[in-house]
């Protein structure tokens, strides 16, 4: 596992002439763990009963995050779930960053855009776009990547919003956090 994160830190660095790279904290859960840069805070929300085709696992971001799932009442009674992103809008130079493991009848990894790579030994598609779903948020950039898991159906999404200045750095730290990640369970 050293020798992955030595590894992506010698190509991050080797990317960027004369940067020195952000000190570097660890995430881990009873799925992944993964590096990612120290001034970027953690959070965690347990995903509401009622929502079945996702798990939230952690959202990351550059500043003070919400709970990004709302419950409201539904049309004809009961209760109606939604849940999006952990911030309103992005600040200028903001990251904001979220995993959650997914299911849908049917899907397939070949159905997600992007182009072919591995995530943590996994195989994984994985698409930047401008803004992309990110707009909403503010956002200049966003990362997406599906990434296989051995349960049909199912997949672990990684979603990244980037808002510039220093759009290639943020890039870069989302990308050293990918090549860190490491799946513990299936």
């Amino acid at each position: 596992m050293l020798a992955v994160v030595a590894g992506s830190l010698a190509v991050w660095s080797a990317a960027s002439p004369g940067a020195r790279p952000s000190p570097l904290a660890t995430y881990r859960n009873a799925f992944l763990t993964f590096k990612y840069p120290a001034a970027w805070s953690p959070s965690v929300w347990q995903a509401p009963r009622q929502a079945l085709h996702f798990q939230p696992m952690v959202c990351l971001s550059t500043q003070p995050t919400h709970n990004p799932c709302r419950t409201s009442s539904a049309v004809g009674g009961g209760t109606s779930i939604t849940c999006g992103w952990p911030v309103s809008r992005l600040a200028p130079g903001g990251v904001v960053v979220r995993w959650e493991n997914r299911g849908s009848p049917g899907a397939s990894l070949a159905s997600f855009p992007g182009s072919s790579t591995r995530i943590g030994g996994r195989g994984a598609r994985l698409s930047t776009q401008a803004p992309g779903g990110c707009s909403g948020l503010g956002a200049d950039k966003a990362i997406s990547v599906a990434i296989a898991r051995p349960m049909a159906s199912n997949w672990t999404a990684f979603e990244a919003c980037l808002r510039g200045p220093n759009l290639a750095d943020h890039e870069r730290q989302v990308r050293t956090l990918l090549n860190s990640t490491l799946f513990l369970a299936p």
